[in-house]
């Protein structure tokens, strides 16, 4: 069902897309019709597909490295005090600073390659993650923890066992988030610099005024980003199968 929600929004907007074609009839180089976007797919889907791959490689290495340093960030902070401290200022200085201001500053340091755009996606998807994974260990039910308490349960199994399950759900968020903006920090980094990707090839076609191109690559970013969520959508809800979705409109006055 899911799967089918997307390609009636996808052909509700396309057909929306025509339509505002059809009756302002701006000109290509300002907003080219579908056909002309299908026919760009058709002369150049070798180079898209091969840019593709290279933002797709940047974006799950920046969400691998992303949630790997947040979590293990906020489980630093939940059980070091010290660390909470000290930590929180940065999180909040690395999430506060513009993308764009430290794009060119990562892509002088980490070359044109893809290091770059790795570090810049991570950056972007490491406060959500943590932030959201902190909360969720320190808001652990009270009552479960006694209950560990009484069992004499080591203070590893009380983590594997009770304060990791119950702050999955907050992890999922803050993944769902992440997932939603790690595009931007690959593309940013691109746009700075870079020899390929989707935003390499955006940035080109708009110079060439190949503006077809360039919404052809939009749209495959745009596939990316959405198959990016709802994988990462599938395997929280995988994980938290305990924890079952409740409907607003379905409570009483």
């Amino acid at each position: 069902m899911t799967a089918l929600r997307v390609l009636v929004i996808a052909a509700a907007l396309i057909a929306g897309w025509m339509a505002i074609v059809l009756i302002a009839q701006p000109p290509p180089y300002i907003l080219p019709g579908p056909l002309a976007v299908l026919a760009a797919f058709a002369d150049h889907g070798g180079e898209i597909a091969r840019h593709a791959v290279t933002t797709a490689a940047e974006i799950l290495l920046g969400m691998l490295f992303g949630t790997l340093f947040g979590t293990a960030s906020a489980l630093f902070m939940a059980y070091c005090r010290p660390a909470r401290r000290w930590l929180m200022p940065v999180l909040v200085i690395s999430q506060a600073l513009p993308v764009f201001a430290l794009a060119p500053l990562l892509v002088l340091w980490l070359g044109y390659g893809m290091g770059s755009k790795v570090a810049m996606a991570t950056l972007i998807i490491y406060f959500p993650v943590t932030a959201a994974f902190f909360d969720g260990l320190r808001r652990t039910e009270s009552g479960w923890l006694d209950l560990a308490r009484i069992m004499n349960g080591s203070r590893l199994a009380v983590l594997r066992r009770v304060r990791i399950p119950a702050a999955l759900p907050a992890l999922g968020s803050g993944l769902r988030v992440a997932a939603a903006v790690a595009p931007i920090g690959a593309v940013v980094g691109e746009w700075v610099g870079s020899s390929a990707g989707l935003g390499y090839l955006m940035l080109h076609a708009n110079a060439r005024l190949q503006i077809d191109l360039m919404f052809a690559a939009l749209a495959v970013l745009g596939v990316l980003a959405v198959a990016l969520y709802y994988a990462v959508d599938a395997i929280m809800n995988r994980l938290t199968y305990w924890q079952p979705d409740t409907d607003l409109l379905q409570e009483g006055p």
